[in-house]
């Protein structure tokens, strides 16, 4: 890394699926970065920037429990290196491996670790992780929205994704401190408001906006407001739970990072 103001941009590596899975949304596959990666790398020193958001297909390099692929990773991520491009490992972007199914299941925070792990000790000199992106916004279109992955539409699915999809994270940054102590973690998060459209919505608009800084606010050990929490409890999530997020709060080593969107309740 460097000293002062970092201007970077990144290629995406998002990988949700959708109608039930048959087809997965691969976004590096459908620019054709596969192919012409090193052109897009020349592309980004043309530019003059120094550091790049950056991942592997993490359904490619990752293909069962304990098991890895990193031949597509060791020639990107050593070229970054050559170049002196600092990369911003992105691991985990909106999808997970067929074997793992999707994020309801509770396997997903212990097994996303031990890859986090593996690639923190495969690429040491890689300093700055977003080790789970946006995941609020994953659980949210996976879970409450239908439309990726899991395709669910319920707040009991909703609380099930961010619990494990949080956990996931918290436990992916204990793994890679264990093998980089200086490691930085850049929390990327949507963080859109909601205006009520009239008096009948407001209550609506109040707890949405409360709901929105929920990530975060588990990632970051931060209680949350009491609907919130009656919320969780609510739909699966147990005190034990609550309180694990609680007691694992690395924020220190954490940059949080947020993109706005407005819209209308």
């Amino acid at each position: 890394m460097y000293n002062g103001f970092i201007f970077a941009t990144g290629i995406e590596n998002s990988i949700p699926t959708i109608e039930n899975g048959r087809v997965r949304m691969d976004e590096m596959e459908k620019c054709g970065h596969y192919r012409y990666w090193c052109t897009d790398f020349d592309l980004v020193e043309q530019l003059g920037i120094r550091a790049l958001r950056y991942g592997a297909p993490l359904h490619l390099a990752w293909p069962g429990p304990g098991k890895y692929d990193w031949s597509f990773a060791d020639e990107t991520f050593r070229d970054l290196r050559r170049r002196n491009i600092v990369a911003m490992a992105d691991l985990c972007h909106f999808g997970v491996p067929d074997w793992i199914g999707n994020f309801q299941n509770p396997d997903f925070p212990a097994e996303f670790a031990k890859y986090a792990r593996a690639f923190a000790e495969r690429y040491h000199w890689v300093q700055v992780y977003t080790p789970v992106n946006e995941m609020q916004i994953c659980a949210l279109f996976s879970a409450m929205y239908g439309w990726w992955n899991e395709q669910l539409a319920s707040d009991f699915a909703f609380a099930t994704a961010i619990k494990n999809i949080v956990k996931a994270n918290i436990l992916a940054m204990r793994e890679i401190l264990k093998v980089r102590p200086d490691a930085l973690f850049v929390q990327s998060e949507s963080s859109e408001y909601f205006h009520p459209e009239n008096p009948a919505a407001i209550a609506q608009s109040e707890f949405r906006n409360a709901r929105r800084f929920l990530s975060l606010d588990l990632n970051y050990g931060r209680r949350v407001d009491s609907e919130v929490y009656e919320y969780l409890l609510d739909n699966g999530m147990t005190r034990e739970e609550y309180h694990f997020f609680l007691d694992n709060c690395l924020k220190h080593q954490c940059i949080m990072g947020n993109d706005y969107q407005g819209a209308q309740q």
